[in-house]
């Protein structure tokens, strides 16, 4: 099981917690954390940032050069603007990890907002791997 299926997997978050938190998402633009979830590379970065502190060039490295410095870095940036990734500085390197936390609290106020009803029954948090199908 993958870090984030795990941390998944073990979240639950009832309704009141959800409520209550939706008042931090003010500080975060939903349009913003839609683009920033939309890319298939940002995707592939947050899952390799998941339980993890890694900079740039070890992103890169693990994404095998199907992406290039430059890119990874302007990827991590869209992701550090929308509250996804916290940064740590370490002399002139930046590692970063996702927040999950944030990811959490994100996907919390976006179920409340268009599937209360989906919430409100209490079903179990689907993975995007579990609904839709492997791209052929």
């Amino acid at each position: 099981m993958t870090c984030v299926a795990k941390f998944c997997s073990e979240v639950r978050v009832d309704k009141s917690t959800i409520i209550n938190q939706t008042a931090l998402m003010t500080s975060v633009d939903p349009v913003l954390f839609a683009k920033a979830l939309a890319d298939e590379t940002r995707q592939e970065i947050m899952k390799r940032l998941c339980c993890c502190w890694l900079n740039v060039n070890d992103l890169v490295e693990q994404m095998e050069g199907r992406v290039n410095q430059p890119t990874v870095s302007h990827h991590l940036k869209k992701l550090e603007e929308a509250g996804l990734v916290d940064v740590r500085q370490e002399g002139r390197y930046r590692f970063y990890t996702l927040n999950q936390e944030r990811l959490t609290l994100c996907c919390g106020a976006l179920v409340t907002t268009f599937a209360p009803e989906h919430q409100a029954a209490g079903a179990p948090i689907a993975l995007v791997d579990d609904v839709l199908p492997a791209p052929t």
